[in-house]
């Protein structure tokens, strides 16, 4: 991890320039980020800083937050919830003058289901790519403790009965195929360890049974309840086929100069979540922000285009700002000039008390030394930190030759994000209306001073 003091940002950004041109990286981007840094740290630049800061509402953006994870919540890549989501930031985005373009792209398929007791009583469950389907009305049986999934550990009174197997000692696959080779009607797999929604393991295939995934808690609680009674559990697996997913793209375009073209600036977000999870902080608390400065940065005149991109499928492999991207023009990526993407800037968490500003090399870039010289200006509260991670969409632009960081609490040294990350408990009870202010301030400042005239 790399800590930047925010009175060396002109050093840092002179040897990464000098460094960068080593590299072949564009004369238009040296001068760019060269023009960006001397108009960021212009004593004037901050009345324009107050400009945004003063109408950046913590309210608003709650509010946001609270419709995205209650009222949709869960918004799985592929899915009604997420479609629901690319629909509502449409529709504010139209609401504030913006053209609004909908970018629908192609992502694999996947495989979903449910679990339900004979007591009708509804238990977590993830399918895992390999499990095989069953008919529309699912499987009833009875459980069959098969301890570790060993072949040792199953019997003839497995056959036609749905496995339970407890995490551990021996390979999901090998569970698996095992419970395959004694008959098996399908497999639950319950994990070792407590937390909060199930895991989703790699069990290779596919297989011609149906496999689920569940928690420690309900496997234990299965077999208390369910197992020991010789009742029985209905198993539901259905494959997704030729689903979609979508990006949400609206552009603020300028005056153009003389030749008719402009640098471009990108802000980013993802509202996908995870099954199971409400997706407060990941990602509605960036996806709030982004919006909140879309309605700020609208009505301010600049001399660059500013584009907001607000994209799906993050959560099954970066899959939105990858075809983003990927439909971006050669001339397009010359003209981008940074990406300042957001990801789980509002978490609550106490321990996540610095800003980490990942950049996939590592290095500073102009979107990094801008926010910089902005935080130094406005004096925000928050440690900011450079660091080298990918795991965002920030990939997507870097991996195009666009600069691009990537803004996210997280625990410094530790680099630990907050323990409700990718889990049920990720709500609003635990996002920060402060925090939420305070990355708007930040990265609203910060792109207005390389966009505005």
């Amino acid at each position: 991890m790399m800590k930047v003091g925010k009175k060396a940002s002109s050093v840092m950004l002179a040897a990464v320039l000098t460094a960068s041109s080593l590299y072949g990286v564009p004369v238009q981007f040296v001068q760019s980020a060269e023009a960006a840094q001397s108009q960021a740290e212009n004593p004037g630049s901050k009345s324009f800083d107050q400009k945004v800061i003063a109408r950046v509402d913590a309210a608003r953006m709650m509010e946001d937050v609270r419709y995205l994870s209650e009222t949709i919540g869960p918004r799985v890549a592929g899915t009604e919830a997420e479609k629901e989501a690319a629909n509502f930031i449409r529709k504010r985005l139209e609401s504030y003058g913006y053209t609004v373009e909908t970018q629908e792209f192609s992502i694999p398929d996947k495989m979903a289901g449910g679990l339900h007791t004979s007591d009708l009583k509804e238990v977590l469950v993830t399918i895992p790519s390999g499990s095989g389907s069953t008919p529309e009305e699912g499987i009833t049986s009875e459980l069959y403790d098969a301890g570790l999934g060993r072949a040792a550990d199953f019997s003839e009174e497995a056959s036609g009965k749905i496995a339970l197997i407890s995490r551990g000692d021996i390979p999901f696959s090998e569970k698996v195929s095992n419970a395959v080779n004694a008959g098996a009607a399908g497999v639950l797999i319950y994990n070792n360890v407590d937390q909060p929604a199930p895991m989703n393991p790699s069990i290779g295939g596919p297989y011609t049974i149906p496999v689920g995934s569940i928690t420690k808690a309900s496997g234990e609680a299965l077999l208390q309840d369910i197992a020991a009674q010789n009742k029985t559990v209905t198993l539901t697996v259905k494959r997704f086929q030729n689903i979609k997913s979508q990006n949400i793209i609206a552009i603020k375009n300028p005056k153009p100069n003389k030749d008719g073209e402009t640098d471009i600036v990108h802000i980013s977000a993802h509202f996908d979540s995870v099954p199971f999870a409400p997706g407060a902080s990941d990602n509605a608390s960036g996806t709030a922000v982004a919006l909140e400065l879309a309605r700020v940065l609208k009505s301010y005149p600049a001399d660059k285009e500013l584009r907001f991109a607000f994209v799906g499928a993050e959560e099954i492999g970066l899959l939105g700002s990858k075809h983003y991207v990927s439909q971006l023009s050669g001339n397009e990526v010359e003209r981008s000039i940074a990406n300042f993407n957001m990801d789980m800037v509002g978490t609550a968490w106490e321990n996540a008390t610095a800003i980490y500003m990942n950049t996939l090399d590592g290095q500073a870039n102009i979107a990094t030394e801008t926010a910089l010289a902005t935080a130094e200006r406005i004096g925000t509260p928050s440690e900011l930190v450079l660091y080298q991670r990918g795991a965002s969409d920030h990939v997507s632009f870097h991996d195009a030759g666009i600069p691009a960081v990537n803004f996210i609490r997280r625990e410094p040294v530790t680099a630990n994000l907050e323990p409700y990350y990718h889990t049920p408990l990720d709500s609003i009870d635990h996002i920060s209306a402060e925090r939420m202010k305070e990355a708007g301030d930040l990265i609203g400042a910060s792109v207005y001073s390389l966009i505005r005239k």
